[in-house]
């Protein structure tokens, strides 16, 4: 089985307890994106994100200071969001993280696809994002079926916990051969079921610690999870959707 999750924007690379192990397998394509984004005026920068003025300035520092030569984080270390915080990976025991090296795997707009020890930088990109004279509409084209073939290159079995921005890299490729499931994530309020951003964020998290806490080796594992005050709904849920419920604000 293999897990997939989103990255988060906020990044750090102050991690100095564990090193990177490898590259990431797509590191020439994120090399060839780092160019073209390094001829890019902040202004460029600023409409390729779709962002603020303060963050466009950050990321176009960024870019310009990249150094692969450098060492660089773990990739499972170096992103800093709410579904991070919640996996806590930054105290997991050695068995939780051999547990995620073989099955977790983030999406990633700049870098394709990382493993939890591939060595990565900062960076500000995402997958809907179009690079200036870059000749692609968006991420999506230029990365086209191989983060998919990579995710599946040894292991057909996926566990969907990345946001549909990120999945849909994976989801549009999809056969028959694939054993997938998408992971929902909701609140129950008056009798009717929703999902809430920050609260299925936080779920996301402990759904991965759970599964490297009990050693997952397949999707129908993840039904048990029961953290956070959310337990499966067999009513609501499908072969290729397992949901989730709470009562509101359960957190």
């Amino acid at each position: 089985m293999k897990i997939i999750i989103a990255p988060a924007k906020k990044m750090r690379n102050d991690v100095d307890y564990l090193s990177p192990k490898q590259q990431p397998v797509f590191e020439k394509d994120a090399k060839k994106l780092l160019k073209q984004l390094k001829t890019c005026s902040i202004s460029e920068i600023k409409r390729t994100l779709k962002t603020s003025d303060t963050i466009a300035k950050e990321a176009f520092l960024m870019y310009r200071m990249m150094d692969f030569k450098q060492a660089g984080t773990p990739a499972l270390l170096a992103y800093d969001g709410i579904q991070y915080t919640y996996m806590a990976p930054g105290i997991f025991p050695d068995e939780y993280f051999a547990y995620v090296e073989e099955h977790l795997r983030i999406l990633s707009g700049f870098y394709g696809i990382l493993s939890p020890f591939d060595a990565i930088y900062p960076y500000r990109l995402e997958l809907d994002n179009r690079i200036p004279r870059h000749g692609f509409e968006n991420l999506y084209q230029f990365w086209g079926k191989r983060i998919y073939q990579q995710l599946t290159k040894e292991d057909h079995e996926i566990l969907d916990l990345a946001s549909r921005q990120y999945s849909h890299v994976i989801t549009r490729y999809l056969n028959k051969n694939d054993r997938y499931v998408r992971c929902y994530f909701m609140e129950e309020e008056q009798g009717t079921y929703k999902e809430k951003g920050v609260y299925v964020k936080m779920a996301r998290g402990a759904m991965v610690r759970y599964l490297a806490q009990i050693q997952a080796q397949h999707v129908e594992d993840a039904k048990n999870f029961q953290e956070l005050g959310y337990s499966y709904h067999e009513e609501l849920s499908k072969k290729d959707a397992y949901v989730f419920t709470r009562k509101k604000d359960k957190a």
